[in-house]
């Protein structure tokens, strides 16, 4: 059966088709038809933003229109008092004719036989070794370790432990929070955060190669890993 509206350019068609289209997302049926195109093609204008769902039920044809046109056929529609609706109004959506030109253009500056110079087969390369690199660095993980740093004795300076130990610097590593613990006898150890890199930062090795080697081993007896997590 079909729908019918009155003079839909006017305030009060606005408001009426307003009130139908507030339980409705199309004039009939449950997608966009022709009926939608007929009544979009009798507004003269777009609708003002007042009219929430006429506005809202535009805009959702005109994009529509633009992108993939209106095929169905409805249930019809009657509008009184309004111009008369031409079959090639309803039936033709809109042509972007700036977009069109551009396309057009685009076509012109392909070259679907042309053979791919040095300077492009170079460009594609550096942009997928870039790509590549980009992506394994995304992947590596981190971990957060808290480790305990022991001197020989009570007579050990433990600033200086302390700086010896963040004098060690390498890509992947960082240095956090310390605090001296007292373990008895007068003796403390250093306890400090640190976060690494996983594919970069090995903790045995920096603890072989570099926290109990010379010249740091002069403060650091030994080193132990209290807890590792990874984040």
């Amino acid at each position: 059966m079909a729908v019918a509206f009155y003079d839909v350019n006017s305030a009060a068609g606005l408001k009426k088709l307003d009130e139908y289209l507030l339980t409705r997302s199309y004039i009939t049926g449950y997608q966009a038809s022709k009926d939608d195109l007929t009544v979009y093609a009798a507004l003269s204008k777009s609708p003002s933003s007042d009219y929430v769902n006429v506005s809202r039920w535009y805009s959702h044809i005109d994009a529509l229109l633009r992108i993939s046109g209106v095929s169905a056929e409805g249930s019809g529609v009657v509008l009184e008092g309004s111009a008369p609706i031409t079959a090639e109004a309803v039936a033709t959506p809109p042509v972007d004719s700036k977009a069109a030109t551009a396309e057009d253009d685009d076509d012109d500056d392909v070259d679907l036989f042309g053979e791919e110079t040095e300077e492009e087969k170079k460009a594609a390369e550096e942009r997928a070794a870039s790509i590549k690199a980009s992506t394994k660095k995304k992947e590596s993980g981190k971990s957060s370790v808290l480790m305990d740093v022991k001197p020989w004795d009570d007579e050990t300076d433990m600033k200086k432990l302390e700086e010896a130990v963040r004098s060690v610097q390498m890509e992947g590593l960082l240095w956090g929070a310390s605090k001296l613990v007292p373990v008895g006898y007068g003796i403390k150890k250093l306890t400090i955060m640190l976060t690494i890199v996983d594919d970069l930062v090995s903790v045995d090795t920096l603890i072989e190669d570099h926290l109990t080697v010379e010249p740091i081993n002069e403060y650091v007896q030994s080193c132990d890993i209290v807890a590792f997590n990874k984040i």
